[in-house]
């Protein structure tokens, strides 16, 4: 059990770290990708469409065992959590795009005819009132992101899975062990369903007060 649980906290930790650099990936593309300049809206759909069109495995196989052919050697957990970050970047410049597109384009012409400059617009009005609509998928994409952070184990990262593998492999109890595995990835993304449910709620009403 110490074993999985140290596994457990790696697996945690693994998917905070990408999924903080994740945040900022994605909300860098979807700002490329409605910006007026062409090469921006080219780089940042680029990334996206590749990204997201090649499997997460096929990616963390690239990182991890390509990089080295060209002399940069990435350590696994480097390398997973760098990998998953890239990935779900892809996807949450989505998310945030969605969410600054639901919010009335008339407010971004009302705030530059008092002079506030595009980026003020985006920082201070839009990206405020955007959050309850890019709040929820955000926790859904970190609870898909805690579950693929599994795939890290086929690069030797020392997580859940991988801690049950090598326990299964001293013990041979294969059924037990998977079963505490899949216990314990419920028992971390099963609060985090909660917590989103709420915070969905409480963003939600705290608008409906405004409106």
């Amino acid at each position: 059990m110490p074993l999985l649980l140290k596994g457990a906290v790696t697996t945690v930790t693994i998917s905070v770290c990408a999924m903080s650099l994740a945040l900022v990936l994605g909300l860098v593309a979807a700002i490329g990708r409605m910006s007026r300049r062409r090469s921006l809206r080219f780089i940042s759909g680029f990334y996206v469409e590749v990204i997201r069109g090649t499997p997460l495995l096929v990616q963390l196989f690239i990182v991890y065992y390509g990089l080295p052919s060209y002399g940069i050697r990435l350590e696994p957990f480097m390398a997973g959590f760098l990998t998953l970050g890239i990935h779900y970047g892809a996807y949450l410049s989505e998310v945030y795009r969605a969410g600054i597109l639901s919010v009335d384009r008339g407010q971004w012409e009302a705030a530059a005819s008092i002079g506030m400059t595009r980026s003020s617009v985006l920082r201070v009005i839009i990206l405020p009132q955007a959050i309850r609509v890019i709040l929820p998928p955000i926790g859904n994409y970190f609870i898909s992101m805690l579950k693929d952070s599994a795939l890290t184990a086929t690069i030797t990262v020392s997580e859940l899975l991988r801690a049950g593998q090598l326990r299964v492999a001293i013990t041979f109890r294969a059924m037990d062990i998977y079963l505490m595995v899949a216990a314990i990835y419920l028992t971390l993304s099963y609060p985090l369903s909660i917590l989103i449910r709420w915070l969905e709620k409480r963003s939600s009403r705290g608008f409906d007060a405004h409106e």
